[in-house]
């Protein structure tokens, strides 16, 4: 009877290997960090608020986490599994739920940012939190829209500047001479 519950055992932890796998696969950016010192209320208030913004935190065995975080070819520091680990996936735009965390961390002071990865690359814990501090994807692309619109309303301006003066001073001399 020992060998069918490790079995069931290891099925168990071989299905949240591949449910890992599967988020860490469709997930933008991934931020590991320390929960320890947040209680249930702020865990399950910080799970609602990034489940908003297209976000996740998972609280898994460190191991587990590692051998999904191998399968696609990630391998942070082996320091960084020393602690228990929560982990954020952003499976969206991935400032948002920067954003959100980051503005837990600023409440609570925690969950302790321990590293981060964004398109495969491992980025610092202070890396993440300045990411978080980048306006979200839809307002950088205004602005560089505006941007680029801005020499051709500047150029639009000055090539009706002529016209417009024209106009005013035909304007002006109507008035001032008596009509005929």
């Amino acid at each position: 009877m020992t060998d069918n519950t490790v079995s069931e055992n290891r099925l168990k932890k071989e299905k949240i290997v591949a449910n890992l796998s599967e988020k860490v696969g469709k997930s933008k950016a991934i931020v590991l960090t320390n929960y320890q010192g947040l209680t249930h209320q702020q865990l399950e208030s910080l799970k609602k608020a990034l489940k908003q913004v297209d976000g996740e935190f998972v609280v898994t065995k460190n191991t587990l986490l590692k051998i999904a975080l191998e399968a696609h070819k990630i391998t942070p520091e082996s320091t960084v599994f020393d602690q228990p680990t929560g982990t954020l996936f952003s499976y969206g735009d991935p400032i948002l739920p920067l954003k959100e965390l980051s503005k837990r961390i600023k409440e609570s002071k925690l969950p302790e940012v321990k590293v981060g990865i964004l398109d495969g690359l491992t980025i610092s814990a202070s890396d993440v939190l300045k990411l978080a501090t980048l306006p979200s994807k839809e307002i950088l692309l205004s602005q560089l829209v505006g941007t680029l619109k801005s020499p051709i309303f500047s150029l639009h301006r000055a090539l009706n500047w002529n016209t417009q003066k024209l106009v005013m001073t035909l304007g002006a001399v109507a008035k001032v001479k008596p009509q005929a």
